[in-house]
């Protein structure tokens, strides 16, 4: 009873009281009399006709109306209607808030309320005007199905207004008040949020934004660093919106940092980037009320580094006068306010940032300009980079074929932080190299088409109208045309110069020195791949040849490392120079020591000479307020660290010039200017020390005046007057700091290290009885930092291929073994112990002679690119094909596991054809690895072949007889002669694979080996006569039928082959 009168009250109809308040209902005078479903068609009366409620509201959903009482029904149904909401007075003297966030504004249509009063109140309340809707729909029950879609934003607000509405009354139900509360509370902040995250300016929408040539994004030619900005809009702006948006449409690209007083501001889209990236809130505020995010003073520099190291570029635009300065002036915009003068002064980027936490390794900007000019269909590149830190420009040109193996060995060399190149200037083949080096490249590079870098004779005017490259030691006109392919290679530094303009750094075009650069020219020659293959750089684990030698000090001394592994020497001269330093550094340990203590309090020299000539030329940017005197604190503390760090130097230099050392051995490998005299530097840099002293002695934090910022000027300009000598000095301090480097890995090494006798090339045999193949002996090889779980040194083993003597010995090693025996491994020490020989290193060996290797070729694992559309089984012929074009009898090759990629037949076809070609044909050094068996029979019996295996073992201490059983061992240990097996099974059940399937499958194999029984025992005889044998055989019988005789160099070889055939024969019938 008491839940009845509850409802009651609820449904009585609202009584007007004089002060015109709706007041509450009281139900005790009503009763419900049941609750039995009503019959179908015949509504329920729970009330009379007249007392209204919010069921008779909805009551004609559930009946079907008599058509000829439609007029009366709509009658009664807007009467019952005017209940169906809580009534609202609507008064007109100001915004009535509606409690969330919403108001009903008074500038109604009087007209239109009196209107739906006269409707909606028949009865004449002349105080109150009620709104309603009114819906007529069809007979039948209200679902959500039956209802029309109503977006969710619209149903909270109406929840809400509802919620408002019937606050009044009693709600028994104060959990649904709580959430419509919440609900309210959420629009709110996203209506605000909403305001935030939306811009203002419809040009900057997604839908409409276009470049300056009016393109949208996706068209082809669309440029992403500019932004079109009607006219009419640009004119309507405030002045200091105009600042803005005609620097910001040229450099969309580029987070633009706006000074305003002591803050500087991100807007609209950039302000994006600060919330995202820095956490930064966004407020609408700022030039123009638009969406705003800012920084003071004190952190903007932390700011930009941080956008820098995530990838951005980041430009200021800083203010050139202060607003009394403005004031004083006179000058004011339209609306009457000080307009303050700003100017773009640069822009910083990944690749040319020179200040802040950048690290030791080199930061460079590539840019590439690619032609197709050789009559053999081989593409030309030319390239240019820059490394902005150290004022150093390097160009180039390389020739390269559909594989880019040349444009991946630069990739790699360089590792560029940012690559720009001419929009459509690249074939796809470049593309696809261009993407797959970032991949496995040290850092990753941010491609940036540009539009065109211009002829070679533009290039040339534009370096010499604005006066570039003033600083160099040597004229550019005389590095060009060192460079073979110098128009291309022009180009290619037209596009550096010209992306280094837009970036405000014409300082860097001015002042920098062009070197010129070779990718393969003299040193030994690796492609992009087998630096991947070989791990130089970068590994999944911590073990790379950069990290095993990289014992330097100095950050300019690990660059060089960088450089020197990346150019192996191939000249025996200077090879041995190396060597010879290494040694004297070993056996003087104190004079290491000394090393050691001066190199530790060395800043890096190399970019704070960089910083010097880049900025003793650049005056306007420290006419700016604030900014100015804050470049020339930071000018005096580089300055005066330069001078003190070349004094620490030059002590360490002439201690070393005055010892054996240095006129014994590192005399040769270092180029030393004059020091000591009276045109020496050493006077110079007391000159320079003394002036320091006086004028700034406290220049790590020293405020610089009028009168001092022009005596720190006249000082760098005489510095850098001998900028070429410093450079030299410097240069011969990072030597020392690697060949030192050199020295403690050998002296710090687990395991037997030894001096390389490195010998000349070998000379190619002008007949057949003077063949003979470059040699490569290694006694006791090991890798140098492939050690085991425990830390245990891996297994030494013995390499002996080639060279000249009494006995003739295969340049050939044919591998075979178990799988995870080791022969990677091997392959890879080989290959390291070559570049530590030609790097100058010791090696890790008892015993080590070799003649010089011109090109390292590696064919190693099983890869795919999906992303660059490249199979397993297409890297494996690419990489092949590489090494069959371009080999030479004193190369080196290594192959491992050749045709696994493809088909059984297929596979072992392509490594039969591929191996005998390099055998015969090339006879340089090989390493081939393989799992194909009948490779073995088939060149068992070539002179020029050798069969080794890698060593294993089986546990016998298991009771079963099966050898499945049985634990495999590996010994890793180089053995004679072939391995009969891969033992593919016991890899298998070390792998997890359950000894059932592995059971079936060694029954699979078996059957397999029955079917073709008859081939494995034809293949067994050709260890004595095989296909080679057979061609042998038929040279020489076609020898008495040819009338004149004029045999080519295979046919040489095959007498040659034969001859020594019969030579063993002989001794084996003996």
């Amino acid at each position: 009873m008491q839940r009845q009168k509850s409802i009651l009250s609820f449904l009585k109809k609202p009584e007007i009281s004089s002060g015109g308040k709706p007041l509450a209902l009281d139900a005790s005078g009503e009763e419900i009399k049941g609750t039995d479903t009503p019959p179908e068609k015949v509504p329920r009366r729970i009330f009379a006709d007249s007392r209204p409620s919010l069921f008779s509201s909805i009551k004609h959903k559930f009946a079907k109306v008599d058509s000829s009482k439609t007029s009366s029904s709509h009658s009664r149904l807007s009467m019952d209607n005017t209940f169906s909401l809580q009534s609202l007075p609507l008064k007109f003297d100001g915004p009535e808030d509606l409690g969330n966030g919403y108001s009903v504004s008074k500038q109604l249509n009087e007209q239109n309320v009196s209107n739906a009063s006269r409707t909606m109140c028949p009865e004449g309340d002349k105080g109150y005007s009620f709104l309603t809707t009114f819906q007529d729909d069809v007979l039948g029950p209200d679902t959500p199905g039956m209802r029309p879609l109503v977006p969710r934003l619209k149903r909270v607000q109406e929840g809400i207004c509802n919620f408002e509405d019937k606050a009044v009354f009693s709600l028994a139900d104060n959990r649904k008040r709580a959430k419509l509360q919440q609900a309210s509370n959420v629009l709110k902040k996203n209506r605000e949020e909403d305001s935030e995250t939306i811009s203002k300016f419809e040009w900057l929408h997604p839908s409409r934004i276009k470049d300056a040539n009016g393109r949208k994004p996706g068209e082809p030619l669309y440029d992403k660093r500019t932004l079109y900005i009607p006219p009419d809009v640009l004119r309507k702006m405030s002045a200091s919106q105009r600042q803005y948006w005609d620097v910001k449409r040229q450099y969309m690209d580029v987070v633009l940092f706006f000074k305003v007083g002591k803050f500087y501001e991100l807007y609209e889209l950039d302000a994006e980037i600060g919330h995202k990236e820095l956490d930064w809130k966004i407020t609408l505020s700022g030039v123009g009320k638009c969406r705003q995010v800012g920084v003071s003073e004190s952190g903007i520099d932390d700011a930009v580094q941080k956008l820098i190291a995530r990838g951005y570029k980041v430009g200021r635009m800083e203010q050139l006068e202060t607003s009394e300065q403005a004031k004083s002036r006179g000058s004011s915009s339209q609306d009457g306010f000080q307009v303050i003068q700003r100017k773009l002064i640069h822009v910083l980027t990944p690749a040319t940032t020179s200040e802040g936490n950048i690290g030791p390794d080199a930061v460079h900007l590539l840019a590439i300009k690619e032609d197709d000019l050789l009559e053999n269909g081989s593409t030309v590149f030319g390239f240019a980079f820059v490394d902005c830190a150290a004022l150093k420009f390097w160009v180039g040109s390389i020739s390269d074929d559909t594989s880019c193996a040349a444009l991946g060995a630069l990739l790699m060399q360089v590792s560029p932080k940012e690559i720009i190149y001419e929009s459509k200037g690249l074939s796809k083949d470049a593309q696809r190299a261009l993407k797959k080096y970032n991949l496995t490249g040290s850092t990753p590079s941010q491609l940036n088409p540009s539009d065109c870098f211009g002829e070679a004779l533009e290039v040339r005017n534009i370096i010499q109208s604005n006066r570039y490259f003033n600083g160099s030691c040597d004229s550019w006109h005389h590095i060009l045309d060192g460079v073979v392919h110098r128009d291309l290679a022009l180009c290619a530094l037209g596009g550096v110069i010209s992306h280094l303009s837009r970036l405000m750094l014409n300082d860097v075009n001015r002042n920098g020195d062009v070197l010129s650069y070779e990718v393969y020219k003299g040193f030994l020659r690796m492609d992009g791949q087998t630096l991947v293959n070989l791990e130089i750089f970068n590994n999944n684990a911590d073990g790379t040849l950069y990290k095993y030698l990289n014992n330097c000090i100095t950050s300019s001394g690990k660059r060089l490392l960088r450089n020197w592994i990346c150019h192996p020497l191939q000249d025996v001269e200077k090879i041995n120079s190396r060597l010879d330093v290494v040694e004297d550094l070993i056996a003087n340990s104190e004079i290491m020591l000394h090393i050691a203590q001066s190199l530790r309090q060395l800043p890096d020299l190399e970019r704070l000479l960089g910083r010097v000539k880049s900025s003793f030329q650049s005056s306007s940017v420290l006419l700016l307020p604030l900014i100015g005197n804050k470049l020339l604190k930071q000018r005096v503390k580089v300055f005066g660290s330069l001078v003190r760090g070349l004094r620490i130097g030059m002590q360490m230099l002439m201690l070393l010039q005055n010892h054996e050392i240095m006129t014994t051995s590192l005399s040769k490998v270092v180029s030393l200017p004059i020091l000591s005299g009276s045109e020496g530097l050493d006077k110079s840099l007391t000159q320079f020390e003394a002036a320091i002293d006086s004028d700034f002695p406290n220049y790590q934090d020293h405020n610089v005046t009028d009168s001092e910022a022009e005596t720190l000027s006249i000082l760098m300009e005489l510095f850098v007057e001998k900028a070429t000598q410093w450079s030299q000095m410097i240069h011969a301090i990072n030597c020392i700091d690697v060949l030192r480097s050199f020295a403690i890995s050998a002296i710090s090494s687990f395991g037997t290290m030894c001096r390389p006798i490195v010998l000349p090339h070998s000379k190619s045999a002008n007949s057949f009885t003077e063949t003979v193949c470059p040699i490569m002996h290694m006694q006791g090889l090991w890798h140098p930092y492939a050690l085991g779980e425990n830390g245990e040194l891996p297994v030494p083993n013995d390499i002996h291929l080639g060279g000249e003597g009494s006995s003739y010995i295969p340049g050939t090693l044919l591998l075979t073994g178990p799988n995870m025996g080791g022969k990677s491994t091997l392959l890879r020490a080989t290959c390291l112990a070559v570049i530590l020989a030609q790097l100058g290193c010791h090696v890790p060996c008892e015993k080590c002679t070799l003649s010089v290797v011109d090109i390292i070729f590696t064919r190693l694992g099983a890869t795919d690119r999906i992303m660059t559309g490249e199979s397993t089984f297409l890297i494996e012929c690419t990489e092949t094909a590489s090494v069959l074009q371009n080999a030479t009898q004193n190369s080196l090759v290594l192959l491992d596991e050749l045709g696994r990629g493809t088909s059984t037949f297929d596979g072992y076809a392509i490594a039969y054809a591929v191996f005998r070609h390099l055998v015969e044909s090339v006879n340089c050094r090989l390493l081939f690895a393989t799992h194909y068996h009948p490779l073995t029979k088939e060149f068992a019996a070539h002179p020029r072949v050798k069969l080794q295996h890698m060593a294993y073992s089986f546990d016998r201490t298991s009771k079963t007889s099966s050898q499945l059983d049985h634990k495999l061992v590996f010994l890793y240990r180089l053995a004679s002669g072939a391995c009969p097996e891969s033992y593919g099974m016991q890899i298998a059940l070390m792998a997890g694979i359950p000894s059932s399937v592995t059971e079936a499958a060694t029954k699979a194999g078996q059957v397999m080996k029955e079917m073709v029984g008859e081939s494995f025992k034809s293949s067994e005889q050709r260890e004595n006569f095989s296909t080679l044998h057979e061609e042998w055989l038929k040279a020489l019988l076609s020898v008495p039928r040819t009338t004149e005789i004029d045999f080519d160099d295979d046919a040489y070889d095959s007498l040659f082959c034969l001859w020594h055939e019969l030579k063993r024969s002989f001794k084996q019938i003996g």
